[in-house]
């Protein structure tokens, strides 16, 4: 998906938006279908209550009318038939509306629920590049509105569509046997209303498309700027962000007028004429046609016909209601449009793994847009072996590990765990095999337990325990206000980086996998807490396959064996003490670093001298 970096971006185009909507349209009506028993009688039984209200006590109260002004009899006994009937319609109007609500609020929060899971998975689904691609805030907004407006979707339906189409039957039925002509003229004012006012509607849904897109880049910017507000701190950029904040807020405020006001001067100046045409034409009908009818057509007639011209009226509301449901439902379904990259294999292996060896053979891989960083890479590690990583930014180191997570698909060749090819393994099994440390560890806004069991939900606490005390965790946990039961905040932004790192290490060793990846994992520690995690990590290795990555190199000159990254390509492989004896790129990075770090503005083409 683009980034949502402007409103044109966020349409992606009228025909991905209508296969959007439509899109949006049957998660909805599958919900109401897999809930029939209680959506049939939430959607019928306020349409049967509105018959009553609006159409049988008005019979009641017609027929009175009719009694007295043919003669009959004035008394209470003699009109009582007709106020009891009048009564018991408004009651059993009522009674079915209540349970009819009954009904749509069981119906409503079972679909949220629902449409809520359906879409968490969803996103879940998505690739790695997909969260990157889009604002954090955005997804939050889109995932929720699309199963929150499910309840919209429901009411609109019962209320203004079902509840009023129904009656309108009822109606014609009634007038019918009166004369057929109030039908005729009924209806067809009705069909020459909606197809007056269809197009204009369309037309004012290019202007709805835009409006909703510019409430999700008002929403994605809010979020941005939240997320990162200690750096807009930092940078004085408050007013700036502001400004920004006030131009976007502004351009949803005029979208948002133009499809009012196209809908307030355009639809409703048409609908509101033809809404008054049919209820004069109605009472002229009724008249005209008294001789056979009375009195008590004419005021059925009347009634009837004032009750359908709010139908009329309320066509650009009802479409306005959905339309509005629809599209921002369809803000989340137009994600669905486009598949995962990174998806499980239709028929999968079961993991059987022979080792924990780990092969990269022939990989070719780019990102999108550029040139091939891989093509052709071979690297072997064996099971049990603790391999480095170095060389300089941009060679590809974290992108190896990446690929063998699996967060990204190579565009040739294989990558072997086992001797499995991994794309041939579910994702949840091949991650299993494997514990991972990246550059910056991630945070919930949960608890340091929770934090910690994150890599084993069922792990104990005396297992947590030990883990925490292996990084050395519990060294700064003893100060926090609660313990491990201290809240760490969104990104984990109340504790240091290093302290982020102890846990993300805990986290590594609690997980207890064959294959460990460590990407730059002690780049935030002191140095007197390096020396100690590193023990730890060396205790962590034992037995297990290690691929370190790193550009600080006095943390991987213990390592089995050193692989010099340069654009893609081993330049070249071997021990610490090997690789500083062939006087190499290594040996010209080594001598680089001042205080353990690669001095890269000093020597960016270090490895091709």
């Amino acid at each position: 998906m683009a980034a949502l970096g402007s409103i044109e971006d966020a349409q992606n185009g009228p025909s991905v938006r209508r296969s959007a909507v439509l899109l949006a349209l049957r998660y909805y009506c599958g919900e109401l279908r897999r809930q029939w028993r209680v959506a049939v009688p939430a959607l019928t039984l306020p349409a049967l209550g509105n018959i009553c209200l609006f159409y049988l006590a008005p019979l009641a109260v017609a027929g009175l009318v009719g009694h007295l002004s043919g003669g009959g009899n004035g008394t209470v006994d003699a009109l009582l038939p007709y106020v009891l009937g009048f009564g018991a319609m408004l009651l059993a109007g009522e009674a079915l509306w209540r349970v009819g609500l009954h009904f749509l609020n069981r119906a409503d929060a079972r679909g949220i629920e629902r449409l809520g899971v359906v879409g968490m998975d969803d996103l879940l689904a998505k690739d790695t590049a997909f969260f990157h691609d889009n604002f954090a805030g955005s997804l939050t907004k889109r995932v929720i509105g699309f199963s929150s407006r499910f309840e919209d979707f429901a009411d609109t339906l019962t209320f203004s569509i079902v509840a009023k189409v129904v009656p309108l039957a009822f109606a014609s039925v009634v007038l019918w046997r009166y004369h057929p002509l109030l039908v005729l003229v009924l209806v067809g004012l009705i069909i020459v209303t909606g197809f007056l006012v269809a197009p204009l509607i369309r037309r004012r849904q290019a202007l709805v498309d835009r409006r909703e897109a510019a409430r999700v880049l008002v929403s994605g910017h809010v979020a941005d700027v939240l997320a990162n507000m200690d750096t807009v701190r930092a940078f004085a950029a408050e007013e700036r962000e502001a400004a920004e904040y006030r131009a976007r807020i502004a351009e949803q405020r005029r979208l948002s007028l133009l499809s009012w006001d196209y809908g307030n001067l355009k639809v409703d100046t048409v609908v509101a004429p033809l809404s008054v045409l049919t209820s004069s034409v109605g009472l002229l009908l009724a008249v005209a046609l008294r001789g056979g009818l009375g009195v008590e057509a004419i005021v059925v007639t009347f009634t009837y016909y004032t009750n359908a011209i709010g139908i009329m009226f309320e066509f650009n509301q009802i479409y306005r209601r959905v339309e509005s449901v629809l599209t921002e439902a369809a803000q989340f379904t137009e994600l669905l449009l486009v598949p995962p990259t990174v998806v499980d294999p239709v028929d999968p292996q079961p993991l059987r793994p022979a080792d924990a060896s780990v092969r990269f053979e022939r990989v070719r891989f780019g990102y999108a847009g550029g040139t091939p960083l891989f093509d052709g890479l071979d690297l072997d590690i064996p099971s049990g072996a603790k391999i480095g990583l170095v060389g300089q930014s941009g060679g590809g180191k974290s992108t190896l590990t990446r690929l063998l997570l699996r967060l990204m698909d190579v565009n040739g060749g294989r990558i072997l765990i086992g001797g499995q090819d991994i794309a041939r393994l579910r994702q949840a099994d091949l991650r299993s095999l494997i514990a991972y440390v990246p550059q910056e560890p991630a945070m919930f806004h949960r608890s340091v337990r929770d934090n910690l069991a994150f890599a084993r939900p069922g792990a104990t606490d005396a297992e947590i325990l030990r883990a925490a005390r292996a990084a050395h965790v519990t060294e700064f946990v003893e100060s926090l206000p609660d313990g491990f039961d201290t809240l760490v905040g969104e990104r984990g932004v109340k504790l240091s980086g290093g302290q982020r790192q102890r846990i993300a290490l805990a986290r590594a060793i609690l997980r207890d996998a064959p294959v460990l990846l460590l990407d730059e994992a002690t780049s935030a520690l002191d140095s007197e807490s390096e020396i100690l995690v590193q023990e730890a990590l060396w205790q962590l290795m034992q037995d297990r396959t290690a691929l370190v990555v790193a550009h600080r190199l006095s943390t991987v000159v213990r390592m089995d064996r050193l692989v010099v990254l340069n654009r893609g390509h081993i330049a070249e492989q071997g021990t610490h003490g090997e690789l500083l004896q062939a006087e190499g790129p290594y040996a010209r990075l080594w001598h680089h670093q001042s205080g353990g770090f690669l001095v890269e503005d000093e020597a960016p083409d270090a490895l091709h001298r």
